[in-house]
């Protein structure tokens, strides 16, 4: 089965490290509903940035648990419901 791999800013690799952020978001779009929806993973492969290959410090290997769809909003996108 295969690995889903995502980058992600520092500040929200941090977070889920440290146990304070429980979920990742990804906008609903074609790009993302190509790449998840119909397919299994094995795990979640989340990456500070673009480690190299041989830094495992910036790498956290997760089960991978589904995904579900949600309306949120967050300051990256202003107060509008995403």
């Amino acid at each position: 089965m295969a690995d889903l791999h995502l980058a992600l800013k520092g500040e929200y690799f941090d977070a889920i490290k440290a146990g304070t952020k429980t979920e990742e978001y990804r906008m609903v779009c074609p790009f993302w509903a190509m790449r998840i929806e119909g397919r299994e993973f094995q795990r979640v492969i989340l990456t500070r940035g673009y480690p190299k290959r041989t830094d495992w410090s910036r790498r956290l290997e997760l089960p991978w648990r589904g995904y579900t769809v949600k309306t949120i909003t967050h300051p990256h996108f202003g107060n509008v419901p995403i």
